[in-house]
C-alpha cells in the first residue's frame, strides 16, 4: 500500500510537471505568433511563459520547476532551431526569474485568491517588475556576451525583454488563478450580465484598438465595470482579451498604432498593457477586500448580537396587585360586619 501510494504520487508529479511543460510550450508558440524584431533579437509585447510559469509555482508548489525549465528549453530550441550554449543560458534565465519572483511573493505574505489590495501591489512589484528583471537581464546579457547582441542595443532589448516578461505576469498570472477555482455554473450566477460584459469588452476592445479616432481609453469603463461586479473572476478575462486585441493591432499596425515605429508601438503596447492589467488587478483586490471586510463585519455583529442574547438577564415576571377578591374577610382575614 505505501510503495503504491508513492507511486501514485511521482506519477502526479511527473505529468504535472509535464503539463506545465506542454502549456508553457504552447504559450511560447502563440505569444512567438505576434514576435517583434529588435536589432536581431526576437521580443514580443507580451510573454505568455512568465506568466504559465509564476501560476504554476503559486498553484503547484516550486516541485514542477523541471516542467519550467523544460518548457523554455522546447521554447528556445524551436525559436532559434538548434541548440546552443547561450540559449541553455537564456533557459536559466527564465526558470530562475519566476523561482525567484515566487520566493518573494510567499515570503510577503500572498494569497492566490488576490482578494486584498497587498497581494495585488505584491504580484505588480515582486513578481512582475522585480522578478522579470532576472530574465531579461540574463537573456540580454547572454546575447551580448555571444556576439549576437551589440552593446549599443543592450538596453533597447533589455527594456523591451522586461516588459513582455512582466506583461505576461500581469494579464496572464491573474487569468490561471482565476481559472484553477472554475466550477460548474449555478442558476443564481449572473450569466446574462456576464454575457454581455464579454460581448461590450469585445466590441470596446476592437474599437479601442483598431479605430482611427485614438479611442484607447474606451476599454477602461469596462474594465471598472467587471472589476466592480465580478472581482477578479471578471476582471481578468477582460483584461487578456483587451491585451491580446491591443498586441494584434500593434502588430498589424493599425488604428492607434498606424505611423508609428517599433520602438514606439513597443513603448505604447507596455504602456497600455500595464494600465489595463493594473486597473483590473488592483481595482478587483480593493472591490474584494472591501466586500471581505463588510462580510467579516456583518459577521461579528450577529456573533456579538447572539452573544448578548445569551447572557441579558431573564425579565422580572410582573408584581402580583393586593385584591380583596376571593379572600372572604376582607383586608384583615376576619368577618366582615357593621355596627
Amino acid at each position: 500500500m505505501i510503495r503504491s501510494e508513492e507511486a501514485r504520487r511521482r506519477a502526479v508529479a511527473v505529468a504535472q510537471i509535464l503539463g506545465v511543460a506542454a502549456v508553457y510550450y504552447g504559450s511560447g508558440r502563440l505569444g512567438l505568433l505576434r514576435e517583434v524584431v529588435v536589432h536581431g533579437s526576437v521580443v514580443t509585447p507580451l510573454w505568455p511563459p512568465t506568466g504559465v510559469a509564476l501560476g504554476a509555482l503559486l498553484a503547484l508548489g516550486t516541485r514542477i520547476w523541471p516542467g519550467i525549465a523544460l518548457g523554455a528549453l522546447l521554447t528556445i530550441t524551436a525559436t532559434s532551431g538548434s541548440f546552443t550554449w547561450s540559449g541553455l543560458g537564456i533557459v536559466a534565465g527564465n526558470t530562475v526569474a519566476p523561482l525567484c519572483a515566487y520566493v518573494m511573493l510567499r515570503r510577503a505574505g500572498f494569497r492566490n485568491e488576490l482578494a486584498r489590495l497587498r497581494d495585488g501591489i505584491a504580484l505588480v512589484l515582486l513578481g512582475a517588475f522585480a522578478g522579470m528583471l532576472i530574465s531579461a537581464t540574463v537573456g540580454s546579457g547572454v546575447l551580448m556576451l555571444t556576439g549576437k547582441l551589440p552593446a549599443s542595443s543592450f538596453w533597447l532589448v533589455w527594456s523591451s525583454w522586461w516588459a513582455g516578461d512582466a506583461m505576461g505576469v500581469l494579464v496572464v498570472t491573474p487569468l490561471l488563478l482565476v481559472l484553477r477555482k472554475v466550477r460548474l455554473p449555478r442558476r443564481s450566477d449572473r450569466w446574462l450580465e456576464a454575457s454581455v460584459l464579454m460581448v461590450v469588452t469585445l466590441v470596446a476592445g476592437l474599437l479601442a484598438t483598431r479605430s482611427s479616432l485614438s479611442m484607447i481609453y474606451l476599454v477602461f469603463p469596462v474594465l471598472i465595470w467587471a472589476a466592480l461586479r465580478f472581482q477578479l473572476p471578471g476582471s481578468a478575462p477582460c483584461a487578456f482579451l483587451v491585451s491580446v486585441l491591443a498586441i494584434v493591432a500593434g502588430t498589424d499596425r493599425v488604428g492607434p498604432f498606424a505611423d508609428h515605429s517599433l520602438v514606439e508601438i513597443m513603448v505604447n503596447l507596455s504602456l497600455l498593457n500595464g494600465c489595463v492589467a493594473l486597473t483590473a488587478l488592483l481595482l478587483a483586490a480593493i472591490v474584494a477586500e472591501q466586500s471581505n471586510i463588510r462580510r467579516r463585519t456583518e459577521r461579528a455583529v450577529e456573533e456579538l448580537q447572539a452573544l448578548v442574547e445569551q447572557f441579558a438577564p431573564l425579565p422580572r415576571p410582573p408584581a402580583r396587585r393586593a385584591t380583596d377578591e376571593g379572600r372572604p374577610g376582607g383586608r384583615d382575614g376576619g368577618p366582615s360586619s357593621r355596627s
